[in-house]
């Protein structure tokens, strides 16, 4: 019986009326469809119309012999699945070898006992049904990867929607890169315009990798979007002029926290380094939640990675922290993802603290975008050509000018 209920559909191939006979009496008896036909091109044009089930095949036939329609069979891509189970005379060895050669699945020789031939018929049809089960599962699961495969491009297209675009910052010069280690990432950065010549920086990790993470992310970055969304929690209120007052970053990390409470059941969580930018006195002020500490690379002295302390979003109910340092000309800042100083190399060891610095500090002399790209080849060098285990983001930026 096949998958669908109805009964198993043999052809059978026999130049002789009387083996024809005989075996679909048989056949019929146990409840399988016959289709008995006595040539090799009357089997291949039944087999065209109506794909059997199995096919019990006859060698020594006119025009046509038993191993020509088989290889016939076997060069349509619709027909090669089907078990050829070959029944003959011919008792050689190496007629044996040609017909499992020309693509037969067992060979039976007259003449036959019944019941080893039902039991050889039986045992070819329910590895043809397993074949099938498996090749309609393949099926579904290739549609199904493909439809994932395509959600997983919208989605990383909406996370594309939140990286820095065209943004310029008077005085100031910025570079970034975002490089997810999977289709979708669990970071995010930005840099936001908020008025009154200040700029808001941030880059975001929720913990874990995929779907779930990502979705977090998204939903953390559409809060630190652009004042002029609706979502945004960058600014609060507004003056007499209709323009919103700047949330500070300590006021900015206690929201989210209040938002995002520690669920037990994800067992998700974020770490933020958000900070605001004066563009006219080089100010920076910052909070950390959870993050890595942001490296200060002064014009004149090696870099160094600055306090951060703080609880991830949703892990306490404990205050936040600013923290501010002055930025001066030619003063760089690097933001990054715990991605960065935790790359492994082969041995499992990390990139670390001191390589970071190292690196930041060689790459004083290049471009600020050839400074982060300097930094993104030795962390990749250190991986050794190994697939990254986490997202590495990086937002770096320079001042060029300030303003007394």
């Amino acid at each position: 019986m096949s998958n669908s209920g109805r009964p198993d559909n043999i052809l059978i191939v026999d130049d002789t009326p009387a083996n024809l006979q005989v075996l679909a009496g048989m056949l019929k008896d146990r409840g399988y469809k016959v289709r008995p036909v006595p040539s090799g091109k009357l089997a291949l044009l039944a087999a065209r119309r109506e794909p059997p089930d199995l096919i019990l095949l006859d060698i020594n036939m006119p025009e046509m012999n038993g191993y020509e329609v088989c290889q016939q069979l076997q060069a349509d891509p619709v027909l090669r699945g089907i078990p050829v189970i070959f029944i003959s005379a011919l008792t050689e060895q190496l007629d044996k070898v040609k017909a499992f050669a020309t693509g037969g699945v067992d060979y039976i020789t007259k003449p036959f006992q019944m019941e080893e031939l039902h039991a050889r018929v039986q045992t070819h049809l329910k590895l043809r049904h397993l074949q099938t089960e498996l090749e309609e599962t393949n099926a579904r699961l290739a549609k199904a990867n493909a439809r994932m495969s395509r959600d997983l491009k919208a989605a990383a297209k909406i996370q594309e929607s939140f990286l820095p675009r065209g943004v310029t910052i008077p005085g100031t010069h910025v570079a970034w890169v975002f490089r997810p280690c999977d289709e979708l990432a669990g970071d995010g950065l930005n840099i936001i315009r908020l008025g009154d010549g200040k700029v808001g920086l941030y880059i975001l990790d929720v913990s874990g990798h995929g779907v779930a993470s990502a979705l977090l992310s998204v939903t953390l970055s559409r809060l630190l979007s652009p004042p002029s969304e609706p979502s945004s929690i960058l600014v609060e209120g507004k003056d007499d002029e209709g323009r919103g007052f700047i949330t500070s970053p300590a006021e900015v990390a206690k929201l989210l926290n209040q938002l995002f409470p520690f669920d037990s059941a994800t067992e998700q969580f974020a770490t933020l380094l958000y900070g605001i930018l004066d563009c006219e006195n080089g100010e920076f002020r910052y909070v950390s939640a959870g993050h890595p500490g942001p490296v200060h690379l002064p014009a004149g002295a090696d870099p160094t990675i600055l306090q951060s302390e703080g609880f991830p979003i949703g892990i306490a109910d404990e205050p936040f922290e600013e923290r501010t340092i002055l930025l001066e000309k030619g003063d760089r800042m690097y933001i990054y993802s715990d991605g960065v100083p935790e790359a492994m190399d082969h041995d499992g060891q990390q990139f670390g603290d001191g390589r970071l610095l190292a690196a930041i500090g060689q790459g004083r002399s290049d471009t600020l975008y050839g400074g982060v790209e300097a930094l993104v080849g030795k962390i990749s060098a250190w991986r050794g050509g190994r697939s990254a285990h986490d997202d590495v983001s990086i937002l770096a930026i320079e001042i060029a000018a300030v303003c007394d």
